[in-house]
């Protein structure tokens, strides 16, 4: 039987496994405030991925500003995408974490459900 995994990548680049909800709104705040950046000092974000050992993996990537970016895959190592990465823009901080919760919970068909727009 598949393992599941959550992990939440801060934007210093530190892996979190198995975030809690108090983890994840922590660093929806600091990329929110707009304090954080990415290691090339670029604008910070962070992505929540869940997945399996043996196959699919998902993200939801939240950036300063608030556009978020979900995309699924065929696996952990990004080879094959599953669908085109969609994109919210401008997202408030509670409904990033919200996002962030569904896919914890594995509610993927609720976050594919969400009014994405096709990444450009």
């Amino acid at each position: 039987m598949a393992q599941a995994w959550v992990v939440l990548t801060r934007p210093d680049g530190r892996d979190v496994a198995a975030p809690s909800e108090a983890q994840m709104a922590a660093v929806l705040a600091d990329v929110y405030s707009g304090k954080t950046a990415s290691p090339d000092g670029g604008p910070g974000s962070a992505v929540l991925r869940f997945g399996y050992d043996d196959g699919l993996m998902y993200e939801v990537e939240v950036s300063t500003g608030g556009r978020v970016r979900f995309a699924e895959w065929s696996d952990r190592d990004c080879e094959i995408a599953l669908a085109g990465p969609r994109v919210m823009t401008a997202l408030a901080q509670a409904d990033a974490l919200q996002l962030w919760r569904l896919l914890a919970q594995r509610q993927v068909a609720k976050i594919r459900s969400q009014p994405w727009l096709e990444a450009g």
